[in-house]
């Protein structure tokens, strides 16, 4: 039995695993009541493929290109005042760019600071960022609400904004964030969304992390955009290290995470199923010791054979 991890991995293993981290996270100014994880990230049209490989690797269907691609505005990460755009998912934690857009990384105690500039020149609607889980003033809410909101609830075309929060106690876990501009309806189905990850205060880190984001583009069930074995991410670890899984969901539909072979700890006993619902998050832990290839999916069956699934593979 996978069992939940409470603990670290010892005095190495949580060096490595904290340098691994620190590696992948954004350049902070530490004090003694945390750091400043300044972050900067822009809305950006995009051409998405929900079905890039082109069929369902289980079910041998196949699909069209025209039938599976769309143009859309993803939130995409950004080196310092923009110059150049790098990785939306450093490291482990997915293996496509776009949908979901950036994760971002805290510990308690953190000021979390993001810049977001609106480069949607292909719809030229308005775009904003509206965080869970952590504190910051009205001004950084991110939502639009005529005769009320700040610039940061409807930021023009071409127009940046810079929001502010605290990852307080209450903050640790992972959260989700999205647009909750007036183009939200839009913006939410195109898969302009994303996740949080932060830390408790005295917190390991773990070795993998990975991102599950439930959704739907097109006519499709999707995982961070995608649809079907082949195509949804591929999730990778070895035996021995401790994995994460953060677990999200966005639209109309409830779900049902599993994944195969495996269970989490919670305080009445274990659960290898967990039901989640829309803007609903979790994260669960677990240190691998079997080797395979592993499904994990959405245990509603209809989501599952119209593409909430994936491959978890487990190697020595």
């Amino acid at each position: 039995m996978r069992q939940g991890i409470v603990g670290g991995l010892g005095a190495l293993g949580a060096l490595l695993t904290l340098l691994a981290v620190v590696a992948v996270m954004p350049s902070a100014a530490v004090g003694e009541r945390g750091a400043v994880r300044e972050y900067w990230i822009a809305a950006v049209p995009m051409r998405w493929n929900v079905v890039p490989s082109g069929r369902n690797a289980i079910e041998r269907e196949r699909f069209d290109k025209d039938e599976t691609t769309f143009t859309t505005i993803v939130y995409r990460r950004y080196s310092e005042n923009w110059e150049r755009a790098i990785p939306n998912q450093p490291g482990s934690a997915a293996d496509n760019d776009g949908i979901p857009g950036p994760l971002l990384r805290a510990r308690v105690g953190d000021k979390i600071v993001v810049h977001f500039k609106n480069l949607d020149n292909e719809f030229e609607r308005p775009h904003s960022m509206h965080f869970h889980g952590v504190h910051y003033r009205f001004g950084s809410d991110g939502a639009y609400i005529p005769g009320f909101s700040t610039r940061g609830g409807n930021v023009k075309p071409g127009d940046e904004y810079t929001y502010r929060f605290d990852a307080n106690p209450d903050s640790a876990g992972v959260w989700p964030y999205h647009d909750h501009s007036q183009s939200m309806s839009d913006s939410i189905s195109g898969g302009m969304y994303g996740a949080i990850s932060i830390l408790g205060r005295d917190e390991t880190p773990p070795d993998r992390e990975f991102v599950v984001y439930f959704g739907q583009q097109l006519d499709f069930k999707t995982v961070n955009g995608r649809a079907f074995v082949g195509n949804t991410p591929v999730f990778r670890a070895k035996v021995g290290e401790v994995v994460q899984w953060d677990v999200l969901a966005i639209g109309d539909d409830h779900h049902t995470f599993h994944v195969h072979g495996h269970r989490w700890q919670i305080p009445r006993g274990s659960e290898d199923t967990r039901t989640i619902g829309p803007a609903e998050s979790f994260a669960v832990r677990w240190k691998e010791d079997v080797p395979g290839t592993w499904l994990y999916h959405c245990h509603v069956e209809d989501h599952m054979m119209n593409g909430m699934i994936g491959i978890y593979r487990v190697t020595r």
